[in-house]
């Protein structure tokens, strides 16, 4: 494969989503840079025609790797892993249950808890209730990552080797700490 130029990540610096596609570009020794994209300023640069053009979901992250833009970030993690075998973040023997717990792990926080509690729907929720709103999502969904670790967690949330689960994990405590979340 032939890689073209340096990674580029388009990120805000307090988006969980990018935050986790951070971690694993790290734990990979991937060198990339940063595109800040605001969240915030001027309503939102993920707005603009020129940041829809790099995703249509006017979102982040995106990642500009080999080429080709991608979004999403549990895509971008499965593409890294795909086509950068080492440090890798799944464990490699396809046929036991720990690759689905953590595919598991990460749906239930990806899907299931930090989308309900991302800037857009905050916002229309309101800020009145926010708080109570996150909370609420956040310690729904901890609940089922509890369950699930207690059939799978070692030294990380699958057995003993860090994985895309943790890639994900350690994101959303953060949002559960800023959303004083307590369990």
């Amino acid at each position: 494969m032939s890689v073209i130029g340096k990674p580029v990540l388009y990120s805000y610096w307090r988006s969980s989503c990018s935050w986790r596609v951070r971690i694993a570009l790290n734990l990979k020794e991937i060198p990339y840079d940063i595109k800040p994209v605001s969240l915030i300023k001027a309503g939102g640069e993920q707005h603009c025609n020129e940041y829809r053009e790099i995703n249509p979901m006017e979102q982040v992250p995106a990642l500009h790797i080999d080429g080709h833009t991608i979004v999403e970030s549990l895509n971008i993690m499965h593409y890294l892993e795909e086509t950068r075998p080492a440090r890798p973040l799944m464990p490699q023997d396809v046929h036991k249950e720990l690759r689905v717990w953590v595919r598991e792990i990460c749906e239930v926080i990806a899907s299931g808890i930090q989308p309900l509690q991302n800037l857009i729907v905050l916002i229309h929720v309101g800020e009145e209730k926010k708080k109570e709103w996150a909370q609420h999502w956040i310690n729904r969904g901890f609940r089922a990552v509890e369950k699930l670790l207690s059939a799978c967690a070692g030294k990380y949330c699958v057995g003993d080797e860090i994985t895309i689960a943790d890639c994900c994990l350690i994101p959303q405590v953060f949002n559960a700490r800023r959303f004083f979340v307590v369990w």
